[in-house]
């Protein structure tokens, strides 16, 4: 855990001549950033990549979540631009009264990396999956905050209905130990990455992911990009990313029988599946890093030159045409 900027690195930045703080975490080196930036009278930008405050329930801190959204309010509204990764989560900013101008600035995608031509029958094969399985991933860090709860229930209750189903459960972390033991006939690969956590992806062909703390969903985005359909939280990041009924499915947040019926619906309906599951890829398709970068171009060009808001909208991705309206309207709140 970082304690702040040492006298070493302050010495580094200052020798440096930065023209812009770029803070990418409200913790102790992101406000002394912010301090110096602030003392020097050099612009601060900061990106929303992490949801700190949805954590705390996971952990028995709940009653401290105020708190943490007080120190939010103060960090980000002392900031000169905040870029948040999706139209729903500028939405949870407004709603917190976070007084910088606020821009979207989602993530892309390696469109090459993941890609379902990586689908790999060999992969399936090793992992001991039949042609005929249907399988259910997860890829992501093994921890609570991520949903592993609803979805290790959603699992167990397809199981029981006697939906057939396999599932896949790519990552590592401190409580795999717990759900190896809630989901015995489940296949855990342990971390994976590059060229082999793409194949994973492709070589399943059902996404489900639970978690309502994302900002934007990385994990989800790159199984779009690998054209498999994606059953996640309707609950800011997510909801940004999926188009319900037509990429995947949105469900309630831990409500562990709404995601079992989602997962059963596109079992039984392969013809569904695919349609999504081509869908999801030509969503992906529009998130490429050459759109983000060059928003984020922009927007530094923009904060060089004192302007608070931009006189016309920067779109970088979007999620059909609704999607695309509405965030092009958040896309500024001054």
């Amino acid at each position: 855990m970082s304690i702040g900027m040492t006298p070493p690195v302050r010495r580094q930045v200052w020798d440096f001549k930065p023209n812009i703080f770029h803070i990418a975490s409200p913790d102790f080196l992101g406000r002394a950033a912010l301090v110096a930036g602030r003392r020097r009278r050099i612009p601060v930008a900061a990106s929303y990549h992490t949801n700190f405050s949805s954590y705390l329930k996971y952990y028995g801190f709940g009653w401290g979540a105020s708190i943490v959204e007080s120190y939010l309010h103060w960090f980000y509204s002392s900031c000169d631009h905040v870029y948040v990764p999706t139209g729903s989560m500028l939405e949870v900013l407004r709603k917190r009264k976070v007084e910088s101008p606020l821009y979207i600035w989602p993530r892309g995608v390696d469109l090459k990396l993941y890609n379902p031509k990586r689908r790999s029958a060999e992969f399936r094969a090793r992992f001991g999956f039949s042609d005929d399985d249907v399988v259910v991933s997860f890829v992501s860090r093994l921890v609570w905050e991520k949903g592993l709860g609803v979805f290790t229930e959603a699992i167990q209750q397809l199981e029981e209905r006697g939906v057939r189903v396999r599932t896949l459960m790519v990552g590592d972390g401190p409580v795999r130990e717990h759900v190896e033991s809630e989901l015995p006939s489940s296949v855990f690969t342990g971390h994976m990455s590059g060229d082999s956590l793409a194949t994973a992806y492709a070589s399943s062909d059902v996404f489900l992911f639970p978690s309502d703390t994302e900002t934007f969903g990385n994990v989800t985005l790159e199984a779009m990009a690998s054209g498999i359909p994606t059953i996640c939280a309707d609950a800011p990041g997510s909801a940004s990313l999926v188009n319900d009924g037509k990429t995947g499915f949105l469900c309630p947040a831990g409500d562990a029988a709404a995601f079992a019926d989602a997962v059963e619906r596109i079992v039984r309906q392969p013809d569904l599946r695919r349609e999504m599951g081509a869908a999801a890829r030509r969503v992906a398709e529009t998130y490429t890093w050459d759109k983000v970068m060059e928003a984020i171009w922009e927007y530094y060009g923009l904060l060089l030159q004192g302007q608070p808001s931009l006189p016309n909208p920067v779109q970088a991705g979007s999620n059909g045409a609704a999607a695309q309206r509405r965030e092009s309207e958040l896309i500024q709140t001054n």
